[in-house]
């Protein structure tokens, strides 16, 4: 075995060790093998990343204007842009996500940053048309303090964009926890930050387990935001620590997506948009379109052909250029898939493509794409987040029925519509209780569209112009502009 690459954490400016020394080591999922070893950070390496975050918020960063904070914005934008193939390759080599995809979504990422850096200099206050004679009363908007961001390994520029991208705008200092399962893309990251020449301690990328790093962090009596993208039950945690210190939470927490296709729509196009939703980046998306309802009509037509699909989709290295399919990112989840489809067909499901591990490597975390029938859309794997290609079918009649049954799950982020009727989009995308709908397409983000679910889905929106202000708080500026004295100052109103 080559020996493990060495990485520190990014704390103040600096590059440091744990102050435990403690260590532990990330795989790489194409052949289950350790390539490199991060710092284990304790409850002194969060505090020395948090109190620096404070220092940083309170010296200079607040109070830099908007657009010289920009200017910051633009320039990791601009790294972004230069590195996106180096990038793409450590997060390939961490997560096991296609290279081709990596390499575009660092690439486009940049956006996330160039469109929040636009966006400032424009948040303003407002005059209140206060009912008080000789009195006038203003509202700004003031940066929150010290946000705290953890995030999950797949995604991770994306998910980091969102948060960091509005939080510096707005004048906050950041401390970001990298997942512990695939930590190294954000400390290559930390790297392109350092050139663009970031005051110290706006920026603080750790790494560690969720205990104690994690709860250290969430916990940390300067922390004022919490922005967590994970699983619910992280989440629970989440906002049970953030009772210590107060703090405003966002919650983006993944789903498990309807997506439905009626007998009106363009087969050849929602052939392609159920595809690229579910099998694409391994299943391994919040928002993938796990489940599928195909009205009867067109069932086994259009299940036939779907199959026909999947069967030819190519498994194997994340790095080869016509790989289609990569492995998935821990043992951990290919257990749990297992799991689920065996207790599935215990109960009736159906295998019809896939559904056992594949013989492309008998190392890596390799899963075929799959397609099982489903008569009960609240079997285990139609009912659960997998986060694998993994795909539940389903039949209905008429469109009354499949809103009700698109709407029984705990979950509520994306869903996905497929009709040539107008009307009918329109009455199915607002009777749907998710946060993001898509009509005839699939799996697009935009730093200009917010992102974010309902229900079980968590809360608070990712992405687009009003996302900006979850990080600021209201100000409220009382202005006397009379030359007589209170009248009564036993009185208020």
């Amino acid at each position: 075995m080559t020996d493990l690459k060495k990485y520190q954490m990014y704390i103040n400016g600096e590059w440091t060790d744990s102050e435990s020394k403690k260590t532990f080591e990330t795989l790489n999922p194409e052949n289950n093998e350790p390539w490199a070893t991060v710092p284990e950070a304790n409850e002194k390496d969060v505090d020395k990343a948090v109190q620096s975050a404070q220092q940083a918020f309170e010296n200079n960063w607040s109070k830099l204007h908007p657009r010289e904070r920009a200017k910051y914005l633009r320039l990791i934008a601009d790294e972004l842009r230069a590195n996106a193939e180096h990038l793409g390759k450590i997060e390939t080599i961490d997560t096991g996500k296609l290279y081709r995809e990596t390499k575009a979504q660092a690439n486009y990422i940049a956006e996330y940053y160039d469109y929040f850096a636009g966006l400032a200099d424009k948040v303003e206050g407002t005059v209140v048309p206060i009912d008080k004679p000789d009195m006038q009363v203003t509202t700004t908007r003031i940066p929150i303090g010290v946000v705290a961001a953890i995030i999950p390994w797949n995604s991770q520029m994306l998910l980091t964009a969102v948060k960091l991208a509005p939080a510096l705008a707005m004048g906050n200092t950041i401390v970001i926890k990298a997942s512990e399962l695939a930590p190294i893309t954000l400390l290559e990251f930390a790297k392109l930050i350092e050139k663009t020449g970031i005051p110290k301690g706006v920026i603080n990328i750790i790494t560690g387990l969720g205990e104690p790093c994690g709860k250290a962090l969430t916990t940390h009596h300067l922390v004022e935001r919490i922005a967590f993208t994970g699983g619910p039950e992280t989440a629970k945690h989440i906002v049970k620590n953030s009772a210590e210190n107060l703090s405003q939470v966002s919650l983006e927490l993944g789903g498990k997506s309807p997506v439905v296709v009626f007998d009106d729509a363009e087969q050849e196009n929602a052939l392609n948009g159920i595809t690229a939703g579910i099998f694409g980046a391994s299943g391994q998306s919040c928002i993938a379109g796990s489940r599928l309802y195909l009205q009867s009509k067109i069932y086994d037509e259009f299940l036939k052909k779907l199959i026909n699909k999947a069967e030819k989709i190519k498994l194997g290295g994340p790095m080869d250029k016509d790989t289609q399919m990569g492995p998935l990112n821990s043992f951990k989840q290919l257990e749990n898939i297992e799991k689920k489809i065996k207790d599935t067909i215990e109960q009736g499901g159906k295998v019809r493509c896939g559904g056992k591990r594949s013989s492309v490597s008998n190392k890596g975390y390799y899963f075929p794409a799959t397609i099982i029938e489903c008569e009960n859309h609240n079997l285990p794997v139609a009912e659960n987040e997998l986060f694998g290609p993994i795909l539940s079918v389903m039949k209905f009649e008429k469109e009354e029925e499949v809103i009700d049954k698109m709407n029984d799950n705990k979950y509520g982020l994306s869903s996905g519509v497929y009709t040539s009727n107008f009307a009918r989009g329109l009455r199915v995308s607002k009777a749907i209780r998710a946060g993001i709908v898509f009509i005839n397409t699939y799996r697009l983000i935009s730093p200009m569209a917010p992102f974010g679910g309902i229900k079980d889905s968590g809360y608070g929106k990712e992405a687009g112009i009003e996302s900006i202000k979850e990080y600021t708080r209201i100000k409220t500026t009382w202005y006397n502009s009379s030359d007589k004295p209170m009248i009564d100052p036993f009185t208020m109103g």
